[in-house]
Order: structure tokens, then sequence, then C-alpha cells
């Protein structure tokens, strides 16, 4: 994956691309800054409301800022979009963490 730097310039170009925006929040939540990850996981649901596993990291990086209820809410949201898109794998998962969590 190309580095942090490289992701944002590339974002220069297209600030919606959720692709993009999905590598940056990845990039700050392996750097454990949480925050960070969120508002940019933030960003790619928005950008593109379908993309299952932003949600399932978002929820990841709530639940690593010890924010459990904001995790669950996101979870929520995350299976409603995977199953609008027809993404069983990304359920799967949401349903994984949601029983981790819970």
């Amino acid at each position: 994956m190309p580095s942090l730097d490289s992701l944002q310039q590339m974002l220069a170009t297209d600030p919606r691309d959720p692709f993009l925006l999905y590598g940056i929040a990845q990039e700050h939540a392996k750097a454990g800054d949480h925050a960070a990850a969120i508002q940019w996981f933030a960003r790619c649901i928005e950008a593109d409301p379908t993309y299952a596993y932003a949600y399932y990291h978002k929820a990841r990086a709530h639940a690593a800022a010890g924010d459990v209820p904001a995790a669950m809410t996101t979870i929520a949201s995350g299976l409603k979009a995977a199953a609008q898109s027809g993404d069983h794998h990304a359920i799967d998962e949401l349903h994984t963490l949601r029983e981790t969590l819970g």
C-alpha cells in the first residue's frame, strides 16, 4: 500500500475517491491514531455509503478508542449498507464484530 503522504497527494486530484479515503483511514488506524481513522472512515462512508468495510473498520477504531456504543451504532449502519449492496461477507464480519463487542 502507498504511504500516507502518497495517498494524500493522490487524494488532491480526487477528494471523494473512497478507495483513497479508506486507505488514509487505514494508515491512521495502523498508526494507532483512532480519532483520525474514525474521521477518515466517515469521509469514505460519506463518499460511498455502500463501502461496507469502511463501517467495519470505523467500528473497530471506535472500539479501540474505548467507545463501544459508537462502534455498535457504526456496525448497525454497516449492516444496513452491506445488506443493500448484497455484501454477505461484510455482513458476516460485522455480525462477528458485534458479537465480540457485545
